[in-house]
């Protein structure tokens, strides 16, 4: 409640972030984790069999990997920070505050990373004949610092899945860095993530050929049997992987799967859904064997819907496994709308506009009801929820109730929709604030708009009657207000 609030309407705050934390995966792992020891196998084997014309695709194969991985693979990685901080300061706050050094520990790998990955390419022709090896090493470290990046966030990503013990004091949690670390979803998610990476890095690996290498060529038919093995070898602990992952998996989380998958909408076809999966993922193992028993008869097409079909199968992954924690950015601490889990019974009882510093109203009445409500539904709806776009409510709401709105059972539904979807949070306000948020979408669906978020309306601070601003109360304790004392007495 202490940050401007950042909104992108009809586009939503949730589809930028998918959009840009999604793109990062899809370069991350296979371009850089997956990748660069293939590549690294390859000038190896080069070097160990005299094979210029191999050295020579695997420079080429680098030289795009570097291009992609410095350039779309950085930004995005530097824009999941900035998207973050826009739509979720008080999520990345937490997590800052529990992972800050193991941040600043990631991004000095990630620097040494970068520096790797163009002393890689541009030393391959100055690094030769008995110093080959040296670049091989080098390559050998590079691909080890990728994997640490990968390493390092994946104990955020299971951190949010599953805390551990970390929530245990839900007022001020300790700051226990290894235990948040090892996390329980941590080496299990890590575990798929590094096999599923090297597979995909070998369909990358598969791809490019298509685009360097002739048909017939001697030196495809080897490349491609190679990578083919490296592809076979990494299945299996890619299904060991998903299925240690699965089982730590917490049961309120796997109750979302199906709608986290397809859609509430197409929620009831998520078993079929599941079959095309392990279709793809049957056809996968299935090119990789070809690859492995008959390269030459392998068609380019399938090669590059391979590649295709592994990205696919890695971003819907991304988007099932976001969903899935919802209520929670941290399960137990925090919603996914920013209210901390412990701060709810305070502003069901006083109402939410109470503590938001960045509210037009502090209270609801009947001349400023509506305009509360727009308050209230970007305080507590928007981070996932747009007016009329994607995920908007307005179209949620005819699917629900058809042309016909009783505001009296929106607001029913308001307060009860976290027992009729528990991937919701309960509404964090007051009845009379459901009500508002009710006239505010009534108002919404008979003229349509657009909500403009802080980013272009501004803030808006309003003067409490008989206080300063910076004396309005808090439930976190940093104001004057009752509510903080309640949070200190009992959890």
């Amino acid at each position: 409640m202490d940050f401007p609030l950042f909104f992108l309407d009809h586009i939503g705050n949730r589809m930028l972030m998918a959009l840009v934390a999604i793109v990062h995966v899809l370069i991350n792992h296979p371009f850089a984790v997956g990748a660069y020891p293939i590549v690294v196998l390859l000038e190896w084997w080069a070097l160990r069999k005299g094979l210029p014309a191999l050295d020579a695709l695997a420079r080429k194969i680098t030289f795009l990997l570097f291009l992609i991985t410095t350039t779309l693979g950085a930004l995005t990685g530097v824009g999941i920070w900035l998207t973050a901080a826009l739509i979720a300061p008080f999520g990345i706050g937490s997590l800052l505050r529990v992972f800050f050094s193991a941040w600043a520990f990631e991004w000095i790998i990630f620097i040494i990373e970068v520096i790797l990955i163009v002393f890689y390419y541009v030393t391959w022709d100055k690094l030769t004949g008995v110093r080959k090896k040296w670049h091989v090493a080098l390559g050998a470290a590079l691909a080890a610092f990728s994997w640490i990046t990968m390493a390092v966030i994946t104990a955020i990503l299971g951190f949010m899945m599953n805390p551990g013990q970390w929530v245990s004091d839900v007022v001020t949690p300790q700051v226990d860095l290894l235990g948040a670390i090892l996390n329980p979803i941590y080496l299990p998610q890590l575990a798929f993530r590094t096999s599923y990476s090297m597979v995909t890095g070998g369909l990358m690996v598969l791809f490019m050929l298509s685009l360097f290498t002739k048909k017939d060529s001697d030196l495809r038919a080897v490349t491609l049997r190679r990578v083919s093995l490296w592809i076979l070898a990494w299945i299996p602990f890619v299904a060991l992987g998903a299925l240690w992952y699965w089982r730590v998996v917490p049961e309120f989380m796997k109750q979302n799967v199906s709608v986290a998958l397809l859609s509430m909408k197409f929620s009831q076809w998520h078993g079929q859904f599941l079959w095309i999966v392990a279709g793809f993922a049957v056809s996968l193992v299935l090119v990789s064997v070809w690859g492995t028993v008959s390269p030459r008869r392998v068609p380019t097409v399938f090669l590059l819907v391979s590649f295709f079909m592994g990205l696919w199968i890695l971003g819907h992954f991304e988007r099932a496994r976001e969903f899935v924690r919802k209520p929670y950015i941290i399960p137990g601490y925090m919603y996914a709308n920013g209210i901390r889990v412990n701060e709810m019974p305070i502003f069901q009882r006083d109402g939410l506009l109470t503590y938001a510093t960045y509210a037009r109203h502090r209270t609801v009445t009947e001349e400023n009801k509506i305009e509360a409500g727009e308050d209230i539904f970007l305080l507590a709806c928007s981070r996932c929820h747009t007016s009329t776009g994607l995920n908007g409510v307005v179209n949620k709401f005819n699917a629900l109730y058809g042309d016909q709105w009783d505001p009296t059972a929106l607001k029913t539904f308001i307060r009860t929709m976290h027992t009729a979807r528990p991937y919701m949070p309960p509404f964090p306000g007051s009845a009379k604030e459901a009500e508002a948020l009710a006239a505010f979408l009534v108002d919404l669906k008979a003229r349509p708009r657009t909500i403009h978020g802080a980013q272009s309306a501004g803030v808006s601070i309003p003067q409490i009657e008989g206080k300063e601003n910076k004396d309005f109360p808090s439930p976190l304790g940093r104001g004057q207000g009752e509510g903080s004392e309640q949070l200190k007495e009992g959890n």
